[in-house]
């Protein structure tokens, strides 16, 4: 199937510093591009995968599992630490979730986590039924396009497929209890009004993860995603400054190579 415009993967290499960056749950690189690119121009090297089943139509991501999406952001973490010294995880919604489990799982090759709006569970009242009604119902409403910035929107599915809520909500259950071996310094942004994944996400992530070094940030003008959103550029900065004080940032060549090289990826 054709991809949908704006979906297509990222990637910029710049200097000796990556960044994976995964986006969320039915949504596409598009949603966490601008957040990418912003960092690819200070000359890090970058990186905003397509999981499997998005970017396409709702129906391909039926097939697919939270195996299929967290085994595509290992590879691209692998490969992305093949190519740099120190790497930084970063996610938006699901994809902070899916953050997470590689920060759980890859301990000290991970340098830090930055996350917005993560995703720790599935609210909705018919979740403990979709072991059954995954069977009975194919999908039900999209979850795209939480952003308060008026015009703004977000490339990804207007269902939901049931199947996918289904291993969305194991994968959830999976990840909560990892987050004790998360000891990564974390950064967490999170939008007080989100319509999709509730501030009690962040607040539980915050109360299991081990980290010591951990910040808050609190989004007051943006709804879900947020990247997209009135907060996008304090995102931006403040991941960026997160990176840099963990890392030291990319070789003053390295910057000017990536801003070279801005039209590219």
């Amino acid at each position: 199937m054709p991809l949908l415009p704006g979906a297509e993967p990222f990637r910029r290499d710049g200097g000796d510093v990556g960044v994976l960056v995964c986006h969320g749950f039915t949504g596409s690189p598009q949603s966490v591009r601008p957040w990418a690119e912003y960092l690819a121009d200070r000359g890090l090297s970058v990186t905003v995968p397509l999981l499997p089943g998005h970017g396409t139509r709702w129906q391909d991501m039926q097939l697919t599992t939270w195996q299929d999406w967290y085994a595509e952001v290992d590879r691209e973490l692998r490969a992305l630490a093949g190519r740099c010294d120190r790497v930084v995880v970063c996610g938006l919604s699901m994809g902070g979730a899916l953050a997470l489990r590689l920060a759980a799982r890859h301990g000290d090759a991970i340098s830090g986590v930055a996350v917005v709006n993560p995703g720790n569970k599935v609210h909705d009242a018919a979740a403990p039924l979709l072991p059954v009604l995954r069977h009975l119902v194919r999908t039900t409403k999209g979850i795209a396009s939480d952003i308060a910035r008026p015009g703004g929107a977000e490339v990804g599915y207007d269902r939901v497929p049931l199947h996918a809520a289904h291993s969305l909500r194991r994968f959830f259950q999976l990840v909560d209890g990892e987050l004790p071996r998360v000891t990564q310094p974390l950064l967490v942004m999170t939008s007080p009004q989100d319509h999709v994944v509730p501030p009690a996400d962040s607040e539980r992530i915050l109360a299991r993860v081990s980290s010591t070094d951990v910040r808050q940030v609190l989004l007051e003008r943006s709804y879900h995603v947020a990247t997209l959103d009135h907060d996008a550029e304090r995102i931006f900065e403040e991941t960026h400054a997160f990176v840099t004080r963990l890392t030291g940032g990319a070789r003053p060549e390295a910057v000017q190579e990536g801003t070279a090289a801005r039209g590219g990826a």
